[in-house]
C-alpha cells in the first residue's frame, strides 16, 4: 500500500525536504480502503474493500494460514525483526507482496478484516529495522478476534517496537508510517499513526474511506497516553484549542503528492454517498475498478497489483465471505471468493515460488539481486492480456468472460444470504481453489 511519496528522516520538529527531483515528475498514487455499515448498505451486513497500489512489476500472493498454538516464550520472525508469539493464532487469508512477511489486507477466521495506508507526519520516519505497516495487518489478523481486539494488538506492539524499515523491495530505502481500517461484523475502526503515537475513530454505522493522509479529526475514540502532551512539547499545539489529530500531526507544508492524494480520497468519499443506504459488494467492485477518480491506479511505475473485498453479514449464522483477484488491476481481474472453515483447500497456483536463504529480502544487504516471483494465476492473468495487447475486441471479450466467471459467484453468494441457497460446508474448502483453478483453465 505504497504511493509514490519518498522522505528520507529529518529532524523533529521540522518540515521535511523537498521530494527527490527524480520524483518529481511521476504522477500522484496511493492506496484507498473503503467501509460500509447498516444503514449506509442495501442488507444488514458490513462491505470492506481495499486497492492495494505497489510498483508495477510487484507480485501479491494469496495465501492461507491455519489457526495454530505456539509454546510459551516462542518467536516469530516477521519481515525484518523477531517479536514474541502468541501462544494461539487464528486462521488467516492475507494477500500480500510476495516478499514480505505480512500483509497489504487480509481476513481471519472471526470476520476481522484489516487494510493499511502508507501516511507521512511531522513524526520522523526510521530507517531502522521494525515492523512494518504490512506485518502489523497480519500480526492483527492472527491475534485479534475482533476489530477492537486488532486494534489494541496493533497499538500495543507498536509500543514494544516500533515500525520502520524499507517498505519496498529495492536497494534505496522508502520508509513510511501507517493508517489502518479494522473491521469485524459489528463496527469499524480506523487507526492512525505517527511513529509510536497513534488515535483511532470508532465507526458503528454508515460508509467510510481512508487514503495517504490523516484524516481523524476531534472524533477520537482512543488515543496513546502522551498523544497530546507530545504534540505540545514539540510546539505544534498550544493546549488551548480543540485538539483535531490530523491538523497537529500532519505536515504544514504537504509535498504535491499529499495534496493530490487527497483528490483521491474525496473521490472516494464521494463514491460511497452516491449509493448511500444502498451499497452492495458490486458497488465496492465499481469502486476498486474507477479508473476515472484514480482509485483504480495504473500510472507510471505503479498499479493496484491486489485488490480485495469481503462480506461480514451481522446475521452469525451466516459466513463472511471474502473476495481476492490474486492479479493486478481490477478492472482485468476476477474477484474470487473464500470462506473459513475447518477444512481449506490450499491454492498453490496463486502462491509465489520460495527462494529460502537466496532470497534478495533476507541476503543482508537486501534487494541487490531481483528474482521472479510470479505465481501461475499471475503468469496466465499476464499472458492472457498480453496476448490481446493491440485488439480491442479480443480484450473487451476476455473481460466479459471474466466478468461472467465472477457473476455466477457473486449470485451464488447473494442466494446463500438470501435464504434462496443452503450452503455444502464440505464444498467451501474448496471454493477459492475451484475457482482460481476455473480462471486460469479460462486463460489458457
Amino acid at each position: 500500500m505504497e504511493t509514490c511519496v519518498s522522505h528520507h528522516q529529518w529532524s523533529v520538529g521540522s518540515e521535511p525536504p523537498e521530494l527527490p527531483r527524480s520524483l518529481g515528475s511521476k504522477p500522484p498514487c496511493s492506496c484507498d480502503c473503503f467501509v460500509a455499515l447498516p444503514p449506509s448498505t442495501s442488507s444488514k451486513a458490513v462491505i470492506f474493500g481495499k486497492n492495494s497500489d505497489r510498483p508495477r512489476d510487484e507480485v501479491q500472493e494469496v495465501v492461507y494460514f491455519p489457526a495454530a498454538a505456539y509454546a510459551l516464550g516462542a518467536k516469530v520472525m516477521c519481515t525484518y525483526i523477531e517479536v514474541d508469539q502468541a501462544t494461539r493464532t487464528h486462521a488467516v487469508m492475507l494477500s500480500r507482496p510476495a516478499w514480505l512477511w505480512g500483509a497489504e489486507m487480509g481476513a481471519n477466521e472471526h470476520g476481522v478484516c484489516i487494510g493499511n495506508e502508507a501516511v507521512w507526519t511531522k513524526e520522523p520516519v526510521s530507517e531502522d529495522d521494525a515492523l512494518l505497516g504490512m506485518d502489523l495487518v497480519r500480526l492483527g489478523l492472527e491475534r485479534g478476534a475482533s476489530a477492537r481486539e486488532a486494534l489494541d494488538v496493533i497499538t500495543n506492539l507498536l509500543q514494544l517496537y516500533g515500525q520502520g524499515g524499507s517498505c519496498r523491495e529495492e536497494p534505496t530505502p522508502f520508509i513510511y508510517h501507517n493508517t489502518f481500517l479494522l473491521t469485524d461484523r459489528t463496527e469499524a475502526w480506523v487507526l492512525e499513526t505517527a511513529g509510536s503515537y497513534w488515535a483511532a475513530e470508532k465507526i458503528t454505522g454508515g460508509a467510510r474511506n481512508i487514503s495517504n493522509q490523516l484524516t481523524i479529526h476531534a472524533e477520537i475514540t482512543a488515543e496513546h497516553a502522551e498523544l497530546r502532551s507530545h504534540a505540545r512539547q514539540q510546539g505544534w499545539w498550544d493546549g488551548n484549542k480543540a485538539f483535531d489529530f490530523s491538523a497537529v500531526y500532519s505536515l504544514v507544508n504537504q509535498p504535491v503528492r499529499m495534496e493530490a492524494a487527497k483528490q483521491r480520497y474525496r473521490a472516494g468519499k464521494e463514491l460511497l454517498q452516491e449509493h448511500e443506504g444502498h451499497i452492495t459488494i458490486q458497488t465496492i467492485l465499481d469502486i476498486l475498478r474507477n479508473k476515472a477518480s484514480g482509485i483504480c491506479m495504473d500510472s507510471g511505475g505503479f498499479q493496484t497489483t491486489g485488490s480485495m473485498v469481503s462480506l461480514l453479514p451481522q446475521d452469525t449464522s451466516l459466513p463472511c465471505v471474502h473476495f481476492f483477484t490474486a492479479t493486478p488491476d481490477p478492472f482485468r481481474s476476477v474477484f474470487k471468493p473464500f470462506v473459513f472453515v475447518a477444512n481449506v483447500t490450499r491454492a498453490p497456483q496463486v502462491i509465489s515460488p520460495s527462494f529460502g536463504a537466496d532470497d534478495p529480502a533476507r541476503k543482508i544487504p537486501r534487494f541487490q539481486t531481483t528474482v521472479d516471483r510470479r505465481h501461475e494465476l499471475y503468469r496466465q492473468h499476464q499472458r492472457a492480456w498480453n496476448a490481446r495487447k493491440g485488439s480491442q475486441a479480443q480484450s473487451e471479450a476476455l473481460q466479459s468472460l471474466m466478468r461472467d466467471l465472477e457473476r455466477q459467484s457473486l449470485e451464488a453468494i447473494d442466494d446463500v444470504m438470501e435464504g434462496r441457497m443452503t450452503l455444502i460446508i464440505d464444498e467451501l474448502g474448496d471454493l477459492f481453489f475451484d475457482c482460481v483453478d476455473t480462471e486460469i483453465k479460462f486463460y489458457r
